[in-house]
Parts: C-alpha cells; structure tokens; sequence
C-alpha cells in the first residue's frame, strides 16, 4: 500500500484530496499548524493518521508521496527536509489530476465568486438523477456527509480556484484539472497577493479555456466584460450564455430566469426562449439564480434533462456558511455569510434586504463585516466597500490586527450608522445592544471571526432574558401597588 502525506491537511481541499486518497487505497497521513474539528473529526473518521505542527519527526516513517498545499512555503521546515532528502512531492492539483481526473468527465465551476455554491448545486443535481458523481468542493455541502469523495460515475465536479498552486508551481489550481464543461460565474480582481491587475486574471482563466476540448462547454454571464475579453482571446469550445433575471419579458438565446419572488425564492427557468420549468426553493438573492442557471446548464451537457435538475433545486440544501440561519434569540436573526468582495458583500445585502421586504418588510439589516482575505485586509477594495454595503441600515466593521489601513475610514462613505471596532468583545456588545426584535444581523467573514457568532447569539440571549426578568419584576411591582 503506498503511502502519501499531506502538508496542510486541514484546509477543505487538501482535506478533499486526503479523503480521496483513502478511497483510492491509500495510506494517508499528514500534518497542519492546527489540527481541530471539523476537518480533523471528519478525516479521523475516516482512518487518516493526523499530526499536530511540522516537525520533521512526522516523515520519520518515509512516504512514497508528500502532498504539497499552497499554504507551504520555503523556510517551513517539513517543505526543507523533503527537499533536503530528495523525497518525492507534488502539488494536490497535480496529484488530483494524474490519480483521478485524467480518466474523467470534469465539470469544473470557476469566477471570483459563487464557486462552492455552484459546484454543491452542481453536485447535487448528478446525485438527484442518479449519476453518483465524485467530487471535491471547498466547503461543506448540507446535502452531502462529507466535502469530497471519488465517486462511481465517469462525472467529477470541482471547485476550480485561480489562486496558486504551491510553492513551486505559480500557475492557477484549475489549470490542473482539464474540464471538459467549464463554468465561468464572474470575473474580478481579486487575490491581490498573487495578482497585479485583472490582466493577470484574465491569463490564467484564458489557459484554463485552451484546455476545454472541441466537444466540452463553456458556460458564462452574457455582458461580463472580463469574461468576454477572455473568450474573444480565443476560444475553440462551443459556448452558452446565462441572460440572469430577466429585466423584460423578452426572451434571448442561452439561459434565462423571470422572478417571481422579489427575494428571488421562486423563479422560471427559460433555455433558448423555452420555458424548463419553476424553482421553488429555501435560497434567496438575484446571485443564488444565477448561480442555479449554471448549475442546470452543466448539468444538461452532462445529460441531465433541465426538469430533473429543477426539481433537485427544490430539494437542495445551501452550502454552509453562506447566508446560513445560526440562531434567532427573541425574534433576531443571525446570519453566518462568506462574503469577502465588495461585490459579494452587496448582493448579499440586497438579497437579505429583498427577502425581508417581500415578508413583512419591517426588520432593519444590520451588516457585521471582518475583512480578512488577503486582498481585503491589503486595502484593494477600502474605495469601493462602503458603496457594497450600502443596502444595511446599520454597519459595524472590525479592525483585525492584520488589516493594514484603517476601517473607520468607511464610515465616511457610509449614509448609515458605521462603527469601526478593534475588540471582538466589545463589537459583539455594541451590536446587541442595538439589535431590535425583527432584525437581521448578517455577519460576513471569511474566517472564523473569533467565534463572533456564538458570541453574538449568547449576548443576545442574555439580553433577553434580562428584559424579560425585568419586565416580570415590573408586572409583580405593579401588582403589589393595585
């Protein structure tokens, strides 16, 4: 039995490649600064031998294999001993590929935004008709147990991300994975510390469309400048476009949706003029439908009919961590949201804002913002991130130690309340204490954020239960004097 070992192991993908690897017969073991639940319950569970830190002592066994995430960089002392004894090592993209893409029908979901989303819906609906798909998503699928597995069928969706591969490989993941049907969702500047400007983007993505064959797909947004760009460098794939909502009741050739919910929770499906079929589903947001288009677009080259993949959305269970319900203590939402690009940030808004105005339209949105990428804490987006957040009707922002420019500046972009916090603590006092009942608080992070939710929910539970002691104290008072 060969034996690999994953530096990293903790991070979705390589915890997608270290469950693959099992299932392919391997022994697997690996290592990562910090090893804790979930990934390390999951890859436990499923017999991975799991080490805490990088000491070199964790290779004394010798691999055949070390596995290489791309958060491993020279100077880390396990990368020096693999390289110091000559032990063979390799990227998870490229071991992912020769191990088990080579022989498969990728369906690879790529753009700046939307990926995981795209790619658990993707998943889902090959499973709802049957095709048992493998693949490997970054986040936690709700309608899966796990995040990654090989699968039975010649299909195999991907999460397919631009950022680099590894310490010694610069080019972008996907350009790995070789799809055969290739959704493009968007395309921005993003990922500041790899990149210098949309050109460099646009590079990558323009390798990834060389590799698509004469017989696979491209599917893309109509009018995204980027993307066009890209395709009109050279393209030899047929390709299909998504329209997204419908501003008219005219029909355009590609994919199509009329709402019929404001909040986006119900919507006709339209391919080439042709109504598919109505989705009638627990999501909401302009984005999550065309994120859905694409989805059912993929899915269709793949073979499966446009009104089965409506009815696996009626059925499909959002990714964790995007726009996910945490809690609701005395008629207060709290929202967990994975939004990390001003772009992202506003359409979550406007969806939470278009969802509470097609329900009772009298709860306040309140938006609780950590920037924490790369780019993010850089200052890239500080120009434009308060115009992203304009759909709240009170902002709080936090000032993490690594942001490298000021976040009270955004409150002079903001109409709205903006407060700029340094201490987590104190953060979570101040939104509680503005919190109202019929509130929804979204808390956008794409970290942990210090464990901000469960502080959030415990303080507003708190909160509650004083005015509730307080009002009974009340009553009793009034009683004693009648």
């Amino acid at each position: 039995m060969k034996h690999v070992h994953i530096l990293g192991i903790c991070g979705t993908f390589m915890g997608g490649i270290a469950a693959i690897a099992k299932q392919l017969g391997f022994r697997v073991s690996g290592c990562d600064a910090n090893v804790y639940p979930p990934m390390s319950t999951q890859l436990e569970a499923l017999g991975i031998e799991l080490m805490q830190g990088y000491d070199i002592a964790h290779l004394s066994d010798e691999p055949d294999m070390v596995i290489v995430g791309n958060a491993m960089a020279r100077g880390n002392p396990m990368v020096e001993y693999v390289l110091d004894r000559n032990i063979p090592y390799t990227s998870g993209p490229q071991w992912l590929l020769e191990n088990v893409l080579k022989d498969r029908w990728v369906l690879a979901v790529s753009g700046t935004h939307g990926k995981t989303t795209t790619s658990s819906m993707l998943t889902w609906i090959l499973e709802y008709a049957h095709m048992k798909p493998g693949y490997l998503i970054g986040g936690v699928p709700q309608n899966f147990e796990v995040s990654a597995r090989l699968g039975d069928a010649p299909f195999f969706v991907i999460e397919a991300d631009e950022y680099d591969t590894a310490f010694f490989d610069k080019r972008s993941k996907f350009v790995h994975y070789r799809p055969r049907t290739l959704v493009i969702n968007n395309m921005e500047f993003d990922h500041a510390d790899i990149f210098n400007d949309i050109s460099d983007i646009q590079r990558q993505f323009h390798h990834l469309i060389r590799m698509v064959p004469s017989n696979g797909l491209v599917l893309s947004p109509a009018n995204e400048t980027y993307i066009n760009e890209t395709l009109e460098q050279g393209c030899w794939t047929p390709t299909e476009q998504a329209h997204g909502c419908a501003q008219s009741e005219e029909k355009s050739a590609g994919w199509q949706a009329i709402k019929l919910a404001e909040d986006g929770s119900e919507f006709e499906v339209y391919f080439n003029g042709e109504l598919q079929g109505t989705v009638r589903w627990s999501l909401i947001g302009d984005f999550n439908i065309d994120n859905a288009l694409m989805a059912i677009g993929a899915a269709r080259h793949a073979g499966v009919p446009s009104h089965i993949a409506i009815e696996a959305l009626a059925e499909y269970i959002n990714t964790k961590r995007r726009l996910e319900l945490r809690g609701t203590i005395n008629n207060i939402k709290v929202y967990d949201d994975f939004a990390h690009h001003p772009t992202a940030i506003a359409k979550t808004l406007s969806a939470m804002r278009a969802h509470v105005a097609s329900h009772d339209n009298k709860g306040r949105v309140l938006a609780v913002l950590e920037p924490r990428s790369n780019t993010m804490k850089s200052g890239v987006h500080k120009d434009t991130l308060g115009k992203s957040l304009a759909q709240a009707d009170e902002v709080y922002i936090f000032q993490g130690e690594k942001v490298q420019w000021s976040v009270a500046d955004i409150a002079e972009q903001c109409q709205q309340t903006c407060i700029a916090e340094a201490d987590i603590d104190v953060l979570v006092a101040k939104v509680t204490a503005a919190a109202q009942p019929a509130d929804h608080i979204v808390v956008m992070s794409n970290g942990g954020f210090g464990g901000f939710h469960n502080k959030l929910l415990a303080a507003l539970s708190q909160k509650h239960e004083h005015n509730v002691e307080l009002a009974a104290k009340k009553t009793n008072e009034r009683l004693k004097q009648v």
